[in-house]
């Protein structure tokens, strides 16, 4: 399982109204921490397929949805559950810290 690709028409269907915990990377194809952070965020939509939707957003080719979050700095990942913001994530951080923070919104 890959992380799907929402943008600002399909983030409401996707993300907001998903039954499941989302993870939404916001990114961006010139940032160097995103691009270090990627291969983390394909082994857990694999690793976690059936319980956390992942998503990843182009914050430069989506910015109303970026800005309604207001993301400032990239990468940034927020979780969301229930259509609302549980965790906000800054920068690229270990696959343990984004595990210990996914799994605490998880069952």
């Amino acid at each position: 399982m890959k992380p799907i690709i929402v943008d600002d028409s399909n983030f409401q269907g996707e993300v907001l109204q998903s039954d499941k915990p989302v993870l939404v990377d916001f990114w961006a194809i010139w940032c160097g921490p995103c691009k270090m952070i990627a291969p983390t965020i394909e082994e857990l939509a694999k690793e976690y397929d059936g319980k956390l939707k992942v998503a990843k957003m182009d914050v430069d080719a989506n910015p109303k949805t970026a800005m309604q979050y207001g993301i400032r700095s990239i990468p940034t990942l927020l979780i969301f559950k229930g259509g609302q913001v549980v965790e906000q994530i800054v920068g690229a951080v270990s696959k343990r810290h984004l595990i210990d923070k996914v799994t605490s919104h998880l069952g």
